[in-house]
């Protein structure tokens, strides 16, 4: 499990529940990612308090390599891990400046639980399949 990025998401974020369903399906083998709440005990155990205090409630990607991407800079991760016509997206988006592209995204964080509905529970129910690839 050594070479998996880590991604940590708000538990109770629609948006952010639709992020860990996308990268799910994109990564069937579960080959790149494991997906753990920011609410977690794990996340508390895994970050040091100093450093969860200044981070966003949104999406965190914890690399293989120990280094923590917020923002763009995590979704744009992500992406490239994903590959593809992901990948292509992606050194398109880390072209833009990124003060601008995490203005976009707190953009769009600030109105993410008015656009995406909430989920009725923090952690739903995971297929049985899926179940070794999130953890609390």
């Amino acid at each position: 499990m050594g070479h998996l990025d880590r991604i940590f998401y708000d538990g109770s974020c629609g948006l952010c529940h639709r992020t860990i369903r996308f990268a799910l399906t994109r990564d069937p083998g579960g080959l790149l990612f494991r997906f753990t709440p920011l609410q977690s005990e794990r996340f508390r155990h895994l970050i040091p308090a100093d450093r969860r205090q200044r981070l966003p409630d949104s999406i965190v990607v914890l690399t293989a390599d120990h280094r923590l991407l917020t923002r763009s800079d995590a979704v744009l991760h992500m992406m490239r891990r994903i590959g593809g016509v992901w990948a292509a997206l992606s050194a398109l988006g880390a072209l833009v400046p990124r003060p601008l592209r995490d203005a976009a995204y707190d953009a769009v964080a600030r109105v993410r639980a008015r656009l995406f509905r909430r989920p009725d529970a923090a952690c739903p129910l995971v297929p049985r399949e899926l179940r070794d690839r999130f953890e609390e």
